[in-house]
């Protein structure tokens, strides 16, 4: 081994241990690693910082605006109460008429958005119509994974490969290429969902801030604050951090991991924490569009925004898609003067400044609606991909995959790739996994002499697979505190849909894109 490999795969080591102990947030872990191939010669400059101003990575900043622009508008507010059965009913023919709406539109939008406005509405409408709402939440998270799957815009994670692929002199996704085997795992997935989710999760579990009349005093109301990534006091434990001096609020419950905590002791914060605190009404106006929390909800209706709002943010949507799906077209790229391309990149830029001037999302917040440590782990995924390159780390535990399995031949490398992803994506996150995994799919296709298209096709499949655990994903974070779930509720009904995700991928790809 050369000094190189022995740095990047430390580096590697020390990084993953990082990521899972939750000693910082994922962007910083990663830029210190990049930091050290750049200081040991391993990166340059320009290797570090090409990242920074990747077309995939710029255009996912932008699709968050999209998604909040359509959020603001009121539009996914008014679907889902159309779609939600206002008498009684049961739990399969509510899944059944919400299930798929709710994944189709996941397909174009980013999942985040989607949970955290019908979370709490699903919540609401179960406790109306006497079921109980933990049939409902881990699903909700789950089919918006899936129909995320089935286009180029989807998931961050589509994006990332698509770019990774370009910068490697390769042709990209199309709009709808992924469909091709993502829509068979997504009617998989939903179908298991349908039949097994009442058998494999638990019964409602009370609420005890939301159902005890006596913690409300005048004028305060039990709220569910979901803790995001710029909460000021994660890591810091609770006694330590006023939080009625910074919010307003005082702190009835704290609910992790299915367990309900009522006295805190030496309990610190952590992101994705459920708090039911008591407040007035101003604290959801106040924070409500603040990156502190991930989801506000207290249980009331909210006027929606007018509908000619609406549909013009629907309409922006629709052009978006449409008109980058039909640029991609030979016959339309030929028709074009040198120097303009009608792809995503573009569309979405002319969406989102649009937007902006009608305010559909208010201008003067828009860095709020950006998740910047995403965007931060995604440059900086680009540079340690591309240090395993350049220190042979990638080609030396390619060969290494090789040998192990090469009486097999390819099927079972595809095998290799989708578990080490998805063991990737369950334990850091789905985007520096899949980026992680790019150059060793890339060396793999190259030393074996066969197409790689199956190999990227694989990864993303397998980086957005994160149904086994809930830190893996960020909306399985935030159904898990509203519904109170277990860790163990994830694995139970998570596990299953992993094995159906990795079984259909590994048969159906190399039969869609022959090696």
């Amino acid at each position: 081994m050369t000094f190189e490999i022995i740095i990047v795969l430390l580096a590697l080591v020390g990084m993953l241990a990082a990521l899972i102990m939750d000693k910082m947030r994922p962007g910083m872990i990663l830029f210190s690693v990049v930091v050290l191939f750049l200081c040991t010669g391993i990166l340059s400059p320009k290797e570090m910082l090409e990242g920074f101003s990747n077309k995939g990575m710029i255009t996912v900043a932008l699709l968050f605006l999209v998604s909040e622009g359509i959020r603001q508008s009121g539009a996914l507010t008014q679907l889902i109460k159309k779609l939600l059965p206002q008498e009684r009913t049961s739990v399969f023919k509510a899944q059944v008429r919400i299930l798929p709406s709710i994944a189709f539109i996941s397909a174009f939008l980013n999942n985040t958005p989607v949970v955290v406005i019908f979370a709490p509405i699903i919540k609401r409408w179960a406790n109306y119509v006497k079921l109980p709402a933990t049939y409902f939440l881990i699903p909700l998270s789950y089919v918006t994974i899936l129909g995320g799957i089935c286009t180029l815009i989807g998931t961050s994670t589509n994006l990332v490969v698509h770019s990774m692929m370009i910068d490697a002199g390769l042709r990209g996704f199309s709009m709808f290429e992924l469909g091709k085997v993502g829509i068979f795992v997504a009617i998989a997935g939903i179908l298991y969902l349908f039949f097994f989710s009442k058998r494999l999760l638990p019964a409602e579990r009370p609420d005890k801030a939301t159902d005890d009349e006596e913690n409300v005093d005048s004028g305060l109301h039990p709220v569910e604050a979901v803790i995001g990534p710029r909460f000021p006091g994660i890591n810091k434990r609770i006694s330590d951090f006023d939080f009625e001096r910074h919010y307003g609020a005082k702190i009835k419950e704290l609910r992790r991991s299915g367990r309900t905590y009522t006295s805190f002791g030496d309990i610190s914060f952590r992101e994705g924490d459920t708090l039911i605190v008591m407040a007035d009404d101003s604290f959801i106006k106040t924070w409500g569009e603040s990156s502190v929390f991930i989801m506000l909800a207290n249980g009331k209706e909210y006027e929606p925004a007018g509908k000619k709002k609406r549909w013009f943010a629907l309409t922006l949507l629709f052009i978006m898609i449409a008109g980058a799906t039909i640029g991609e077209l030979p016959a339309v790229q030929e028709m074009l003067p040198p120097g303009i391309k009608l792809d995503m990149f573009f569309f979405v830029s002319v969406t989102t400044v649009i937007m902006a001037w009608t305010k559909i999302f208010p201008p003067q917040k828009y860095t709020k609606y950006i998740s910047w440590d995403i965007l931060i782990t995604i440059s900086c995924a680009f540079a340690i991909s591309k240090a395993m390159e350049n220190s042979g780390v990638a080609d030396l535990l390619a060969g290494y995959i090789i040998d192990l399995s090469h009486s097999h031949g390819p099927y079972i490398l595809l095998a290799a790739i989708f578990i080490i992803t998805n063991i990737f994506t369950e334990v850091i996150t789905n985007n520096a996994a899949a980026a992680l995994s790019f150059p060793l799919a890339l060396s793999l296709s190259q030393q074996l002499g066969v197409d790689p298209m199956p190999f990227f096709v694989v990864i993303c499949m397998a980086a957005s697979a994160s149904f086994s655990t809930p830190i893996g994903y960020q909306t399985n974070l935030i159904v898990q505190g509203i519904g109170n779930y277990k860790f163990t509720d994830f694995v139970r009904i998570g596990l299953p849909l992993n094995i159906i995700t990795f079984l259909i991928s590994v048969f159906l790809i190399p039969q869609i894109w022959p090696f």
